[in-house]
């Protein structure tokens, strides 16, 4: 249990200043929630020994207005900056993971799957922003309490004192065990959370499929399974508490009685005076309350620990080495050299060379699953290669800052995506500083302007998740007007027109024909009038480059390239008799 503590404090090292604040006030509410006692044995004092007075009596009343006055501020103070250290801690790390992610090679995403992280950035860390401060709150005040009203006891009667802090010490050896008691179901439990989020994203990403083909009682069964077996866990996870949560309500209770038959006892005997006595006889009813909810909340500390241990592990992911940490290139020349590169026991490319000279176009074609995606991906340091190495103007990549490398490349996926927001926010993720006349000259330089007038609230229209209101086509001249709008010197089409209306594709060629000039280009395309006018052809197979050169020395040379051409050509020519 302490180590967990110990652990939200490193957790929230940014903001132990609030936490220590949040903990001081938390002991002080204890002590003034203490004073309490010493009103009760002046009041019972009077009473047993026939001086009750006015005076006496307000002065009862002044030390539980003490009491509650000073009770009622530090709650407000503890609370106070145990929430706004947490909603804060959360906060950040959010941001934290988000900036982590980014630095990341792309194989991380492969590895982990998106609900894992999903969970770790909105459940784990609302189980950090809305219980980290609760539980501590809960369980140190009910420690502190507890702690200050035995050394009370002691005072009264060293004997009681001797029975209730040893109790005390059972209690606490109590929720110890209870923590490695539940370590393991409370594991599964977040495990069983997180394949539920995974379940739900899949379900509701895929939701079209699942009815297309027919599938609703397959992927509701997947779905429902997942529910299950969060419902399972998380009531096992509870009956598990519960058992510790009656062991400990009986140990307090009974020591409880114990106190009452002991202090009575003493009375008997005479080692205490009544005043003493009836006052034991009442704290003895309140001394373990708060320990038992502390019991209870302790419960939850696993789970407080799993989030901090899996936003940890996140946050320690080793990301991308940075080298000398260079920001600009020198030129826009590219190079590989023997490049091999692969997931796991799959080879993607096997040494691989080639050189991209500044300002001239490069296409890459292959069959697919040629590793063309891979080649383009590895240039723009999405992974680092396995063996070999891959230059921008004479320096590794490696060398580079990422972010100061991406800003070299404007790429156009053939996945589009399309953030939640305007259409003009949307443009401007290319240039973030950019004005709304850059927006609008980078959109009809795109093709974009005709069906941007025609939506009901322009470049203002939301676009809803993934760009759901627009067509592929659409989705793409909105991607090729945020490339634009960024205007790198190196150009990378990935399929950019596979998904444009054929009534849109010569002004979309237009609109990539200024974007492309007097830049670098690399292209993956199978479109032969997107290929021939390229500097250079590479043809992958098998993760190997096996021919190069121009259109017509590849013709000229026949295999694959001249077998692609007259393919397409054939199927060009092609009519519905």
């Amino acid at each position: 249990m302490l180590s967990v503590l110990k652990m939200y404090f490193q957790f929230g090292s940014s903001y132990r200043q609030k936490l220590y604040k949040g903990l001081f006030f938390t002991i002080l509410g204890c002590l003034f929630e203490g004073v309490q006692i010493t009103a009760l044995w002046i009041v019972f004092t009077a009473l047993t020994t026939d001086t009750l007075s006015t005076q006496t009596i307000f002065s009862a009343l002044g030390v539980m207005l003490l009491s509650i006055i000073g009770a009622f501020i530090c709650a407000h103070f503890k609370s106070e900056n145990f929430c706004d250290a947490n909603f804060s801690m959360a906060g950040t790390k959010r941001a934290e993971i988000g900036d982590t992610l980014r630095r990341l090679p792309m194989g991380y995403f492969n590895e982990n799957s998106l609900g894992e992280v999903t969970a770790v950035m909105t459940n784990q860390l609302d189980v950090m922003q809305n219980l980290g401060g609760l539980l501590y709150m809960m369980v140190v005040g009910g420690l502190a309490l507890t702690a200050i009203i035995v050394a009370f006891l002691f005072v009264f009667c060293w004997q009681l004192g001797l029975i209730t802090a040893a109790t005390f010490v059972l209690f606490c050896i109590t929720m110890e065990l209870l923590q490695a008691y539940v370590r393991n179901v409370s594991d599964k439990y977040v495990a069983a959370n997180t394949t539920l989020i995974s379940s739900v994203l899949e379900y509701v990403r895929g939701i079209s499929v699942v009815r297309a083909f027919s599938l609703i009682d397959d992927a509701e069964g997947k779905y429902a399974k997942a529910v299950d077996d969060c419902r399972v866990q998380a009531l096992n996870l509870e009956l598990k508490a519960l058992r510790f949560s009656v062991l400990q309500m009986v140990i307090s209770k009974a020591t409880s009685i114990i106190m009452c038959l002991v202090s009575v006892g003493l009375w008997l005997s005479g080692i205490l005076d009544t005043a003493a006595c009836l006052t034991v006889v009442v704290m003895s009813f309140m001394l373990f309350s708060r320990l038992e909810s502390a019991g209870r909340f302790s419960t939850i500390l696993r789970n407080l620990e799993i989030a901090m241990e899996q936003t940890n592990a996140i946050l320690a992911t080793p990301a991308m080495e940075e080298g000398e940490g260079l920001e600009k290139a020198a030129s826009c020349d590219i190079e590989l050299s023997h490049v091999s590169f692969g997931y796991d026991d799959r080879q993607i490319l096997e040494d691989v060379s080639l050189s991209i000279p500044a300002g001239t176009s490069c296409a890459i074609v292959g069959p697919s699953g040629s590793g063309k995606t891979t080649l383009v991906r590895l240039i723009e340091r999405f992974w680092d290669v396995n063996a070999g190495q891959v230059t921008l103007g004479g320096r590794d990549v490696r060398d580079y800052k990422v972010d100061a490398l991406l800003q070299n490349f404007s790429t156009v996926f053939q996945g589009v995506f399309l953030f939640d927001d305007t259409i003009e926010n949307n443009i401007k993720f290319g240039n973030p500083s950019a004005t709304h006349e850059q927006v609008v000259d980078a959109a009809k330089r795109a093709c974009c302007e005709e069906f941007i007038e025609a939506l009901p609230n322009g470049y203002e229209t939301r676009l809803g998740e993934g760009g759901s209101m627009l067509s592929g086509g659409e989705r793409q001249r909105l991607s090729i007007a945020r490339a634009i709008l960024k205007d790198a010197p190196i150009v990378v089409l990935d399929e950019a027109t596979a998904n444009v209306d054929p009534e849109n594709e010569l002004e979309l060629q237009r609109a990539i024909a200024e974007l492309t000039n007097s830049k670098t280009v690399i292209m993956i395309a199978h479109r032969l009038k997107t290929v021939r006018k390229a500097n250079q052809i590479l043809v992958l197979d098998k993760g190997r480059i096996v021919q190069r050169g121009t259109h017509e020395s590849l013709m000229a040379e026949g295999g694959i390239y001249a077998d692609f051409v007259n393919m397409r050509e054939k199927t060009v020519g092609w009519k519905i008799a």
